[in-house]
């Protein structure tokens, strides 16, 4: 009987090596060279187009956010950019960073910051486009990529397809990447068992996002609205505390990511784990400009001109990366500890915390990823259940979200326990094959995200509150609402 146990133990684990090495090879061909020229060529394109509508315009991205709802029961523009910035401002933040530090180098940061200034545009542009054709029902509006890929480039097949992959993405990828980037902040206490601890963070979590998840749709949005600027503003002013401490390292450190950014033999020796490479997979994991995701939340806030609601996710890409990233960066690369592969991930942020704040370093960055990680979890969520209502053309029923809810739930606790290579793959290549199918369908149809864009300006320019009519930007395509 041990010899079968043992048998199929020994499958599983060659089931999974094999599977690891698969995906690894898929997500070096993706990111290696399709994803980096779309996402560059893309985003320099919408930036031109846009006259850099990412700096332009930034008083204007700061107005949109405190505006009011059209109706009283509408969802405020603010709150629309705490659910894009639940799923945004996560796990990937700490985590995400120590590891593109650790193997990409300290240039892995300017091309993190990089990215995120180029996609900006390309998140102006796909929120944009999210309330143009967005839709209204009983429950508020709702729309995203499958929406304007079905009515602008006639394809309900690629729709459906993008709709796959957002749920495979959130509901998988990324919270099972999520779960284990939280459980492993705790390897770092004496406590920790690895064969036993991971599957007891676990349970608690799943239990904890459970529960949560059983009170509908509304309450993500309260939860993150309430716990999102919270957790971004200590986090935020605890970095700075830090900085202002090793303030005599930051000329070394700022040389650092230049002369590494661009160093060719270090970028184009071994590309796959260059500081190219790993700037752009983690700072578009974090940020997801240009992914498609973010347009989701956008398409459910009632405003009255779509451009608003573009500007506001550029806010939300600059928030995430050029401020939350670049916190957790600064507070490891001041920290004098040298990032190495064997410290990548939470054991690399910890050292590094524990070097400047002593016992308490660890303590906060364990507290502050199970924030992270609870918002970045329930805004996930909420865009399968989006993915889920396009494929379905309609809200289901609650006996059929409570099924999902607790399976998703459940897909968490797996996450906890599988290795930690396996599941950045996961989500690096399904959020690749999101990004695949957005940015050509937004490279397609961002004109009219640049028509509407002017109309605003327009409306601006002669002191009169901007209101969006679709006959105003000459759209050949039905859409729902703004008819």
């Amino acid at each position: 009987m041990n010899s079968f146990w043992e048998f199929v133990e020994g499958m599983g684990r060659a089931f999974l090596g094999f599977f690891d090495r698969a995906v690894s090879n898929i997500n070096d061909a993706l990111y290696g060279y399709i994803l980096i020229i779309l996402l560059i060529v893309v985003g320099v394109y919408f930036t031109i187009r846009t006259r850099f509508v990412q700096f332009r315009l930034l008083g204007e991205q700061i107005k949109a956010v405190t505006e009011k709802p059209e109706s009283e029961k509408g969802v405020s523009s603010f709150q629309a950019l705490m659910v894009s910035t639940a799923s945004r401002v996560g796990t990937g933040n700490i985590i995400g960073v120590s590891t593109a530090l650790c193997i990409g180098g300290f240039g892995s940061i300017f091309w993190m910051w990089l990215i995120a200034i180029i996609g900006s545009a390309s998140a102006f542009v796909e929120s944009t486009l999210a309330q143009i054709y967005k839709k209204k029902n009983s429950n508020g509006f709702h729309g995203g990529p499958a929406y304007y890929i079905e009515a602008g480039l006639h394809s309900r097949g690629l729709a459906v397809l993008f709709s796959v992959f957002l749920i495979l993405t959130y509901g998988f990828g990324f919270n099972m990447l999520a779960a284990y980037n939280l459980q492993s902040t705790f390897s770092f206490y004496e406590f920790y068992n690895p064969q036993i601890s991971p599957w007891i963070i676990g349970v608690i979590l799943t239990v904890i996002v459970a529960f949560c998840l059983l009170g509908g749709g509304k309450s993500i949005i309260k939860v993150t609205s309430l716990l999102v600027p919270v957790m971004g503003v200590v986090y935020v002013l605890t970095a700075l505390v830090i900085i202002l401490i090793n303030i005599t390292a930051l000329p070394g450190i700022f040389s650092r990511i230049f002369s590494e950014a661009f160093d060719v033999k270090a970028i184009f020796g071994g590309f796959s784990g260059s500081c190219v490479m790993y700037g752009i997979k983690r700072g578009l994991f974090s940020n997801e400009a240009g992914v498609g995701s973010a347009p989701n939340a956008s398409a459910s806030a009632d405003v009255n001109h779509p451009v608003k609601q573009g500007l506001v996710q550029v806010l939300s890409v600059f928030l995430d990366t050029l401020l939350v990233c670049s916190a957790t960066a600064f507070m490891c690369m001041c920290s004098g500890i040298e990032p190495t592969e064997e410290l990548s991930g939470a054991p690399y942020v910890q050292q590094a915390l524990s070097q400047t704040l002593g016992s308490f370093g660890p303590v906060f960055i364990t507290v502050a990823m199970i924030l992270f990680a609870f918002t970045t979890l329930l805004g996930n969520i909420y865009y399968v259940d989006q993915g889920m209502y396009y494929i379905l053309k309609k809200v289901p029923g609650k006996a059929f979200h409570t099924i999902l809810h607790i399976f998703l739930a459940l897909i968490i606790l797996l996450g906890s326990v599988l290795s930690a290579n396996l599941l950045w793959n996961i989500a690096d290549v399904l959020m690749g094959a999101m990004t695949i199918i957005n940015i050509p369908a937004i490279f397609i149809l961002g004109k009219y995200a640049v028509r509407a864009l002017r109309d605003y300006e327009k409306q601006r320019k002669n002191g009169e509150m901007p209101t969006f009519h679709v006959k105003d930007i000459e759209l050949p395509h039905k859409v729902d609402y703004w008819s």
